[in-house]
């Protein structure tokens, strides 16, 4: 039987606005590790509307930038 260790690295959470219907919300980030790689995971919470998940698997200098973006670029792997 092979477990597969997987590590959080980074979490964070970003206020947003639904672009139809104007309410507020939260995203979630969080970066994990484990031993293929780095995944990504993407969530949504906004109120009265439906909530998105993702799942993305980065490579290493993907993870870096992610881990780098500034302010004002966060949620920028929404796209």
């Amino acid at each position: 039987m092979v477990f597969r260790i997987m590590q959080m690295l980074f979490l964070r959470n970003i206020a947003l606005l639904d672009t139809e219907t104007l309410a507020p919300g939260e995203a979630r980030e969080a970066l994990f590790r484990d031993r293929r790689g780095y995944l990504l995971y993407l969530s949504t919470c906004i109120p009265s509307l439906f909530n998105e998940e993702r799942i993305i698997r980065l490579g290493a200098r993907e993870a870096l930038i992610w881990l780098n973006e500034g302010e004002w670029n966060q949620g920028s792997f929404w796209g």
